[in-house]
């Protein structure tokens, strides 16, 4: 009998037998890859005695076109009461409304932790010589920074009433014709996703944590995430983890965490990538690292992605790549991105024999070059099939 996963008392997700998972099928390539991911996640499930009772609710174009609103508060409903979901790509309109679809799910739900797991599969073409030493955990902060969306458009009334009040305040003198944004990073917010960072390298055992932030600079921001980050570790964590200065590098059998400067990051990850096991940053830090590792590992288009509270238990699952209208309804793209994220969404329910099942099979036809146009393209000698092709090769291989 189906039932709706719940928060336990320990703040453990509860999940029965037969969860009821809403899903969002996506725009664009969305009517491709979500029934082409979900017979993966189907198959790899039953193996394991689960079953998934799958309801979808609307958003995006399609939501507009059925019901005239983009994000329907049914929609919304059903996310809040079952904790966990799954998404496609969704179109978000231009002009007035929603600066982002996405964006607004997330806020609406604080999900504040964007946790983006970068890994390389067997056989993927890459633009790096040892794409395989890439395996690591981003948690980007999903609800403060450039994605609290506070700005004044330049030129107009409303910024020169916020130039004028920065001016007779502090003696800011700003451009006339200036947007200007607010960079908003609480001790709240920072601490919270770097508390899901440090208790996912518990959890996994993990040695290595890195904040990620721009503190040279940005001394009051994200200077600020890296010193509550090390105030976090002496008030919580100290009986597993250190931070560099306090052991001099030598952390024992504890988690050692250090910080490094963005750009400096962003070099390493590529040079050095096997240095690196959990990240924790900021929102504009963690869009650049997030994409960035994704192409080193094959591209964006394979990249999963998870939104997550892990203090209320809400998650949404989605695909990070968009919605390539060209190409909808052509069984053509690759649904890689949306079937790792329902790995993800697996493993985050408890899963994990189905989750690593998946990707076994996944890296198995990989190999075997039965791949989507966009590897083959890439791989000599390789098998190009479709969208739902490379979903039953997966199948046969689990």
């Amino acid at each position: 009998m189906s039932g709706k996963i719940t928060m336990g008392s320990d703040g453990k997700l509860v999940v029965p037998d037969k969860p009821l998972i809403p899903f969002i099928e996506g725009d664009g390539t969305g009517v491709d890859i979500w029934p082409a991911a979900r017979l993966v996640l189907d198959a790899a499930a039953e193996k394991y005695g689960h079953e998934v009772e799958w309801v979808e609710v609307l958003a995006g174009e399609k939501a507009y076109n059925e019901t005239g609103d983009w994000l329907p508060t049914e929609t919304i409903e059903s996310l809040k009461e079952n904790l966990i979901g799954i998404k496609g790509p969704l179109t978000t309109p231009i002009g007035g409304g929603f600066r982002s679809l996405n964006v607004a799910i997330r806020q609406i739900l604080d999900l504040y932790v964007c946790l983006r797991p970068i890994r390389y599969f067997q056989g993927v073409p890459s633009p790096v010589k040892q794409p395989e030493l890439v395996n690591m955990v981003i948690f980007r902060e999903n609800t403060e920074d450039i994605y609290a969306g506070l700005e004044v458009e330049a030129m107009t009334s409303d910024a020169k009433k916020l130039r004028e009040l920065l001016e007779e305040t502090f003696g800011w003198v700003i451009r006339e014709d200036s947007g200007i944004g607010i960079k908003p990073i609480s001790k709240t917010g920072s601490q919270r996703l770097q508390r899901a960072a440090l208790q996912y390298a518990v959890t996994h055992d993990l040695k290595k944590v890195h904040w990620v932030h721009k503190g040279n600079i940005m001394k009051f921001t994200e200077g600020a995430f890296q010193r509550w980050g090390y105030e976090l570790i002496k008030e919580e964590f100290s009986d597993v983890a250190v931070s560099w200065a306090d052991c001099d590098g030598d952390a024992g059998d504890k988690i050692l965490v250090q910080d490094v400067i963005a750009d400096i990051a962003l070099q390493q990850v590529l040079t050095r990538p096997a240095e690196f096991n959990v990240v924790a940053t900021m929102n504009l830090n963690g869009d650049y690292l997030s994409d960035a590792l994704a192409a080193q590992v094959g591209g964006i288009g394979i990249a999963p992605g998870g939104n997550i509270n892990y203090m209320t238990g809400h998650g949404i699952f989605e695909a990070t790549h968009g919605t390539a209208p060209k190409y909808a309804g052509q069984d053509k793209v690759n649904p890689s991105s949306v079937l790792l994220s329902g790995v993800l969404m697996f493993e985050h329910i408890g899963w994990n024999d189905a989750a690593n099942d998946i990707v076994s099979a996944m890296e198995s036809a990989i190999s075997d070059k039965v791949v989507t146009y966009d590897f083959a393209r890439l791989m000599d000698g390789a098998t190009e099939v479709k969208c739902s092709e490379f979903a039953s090769a997966i199948v046969d291989r689990l």
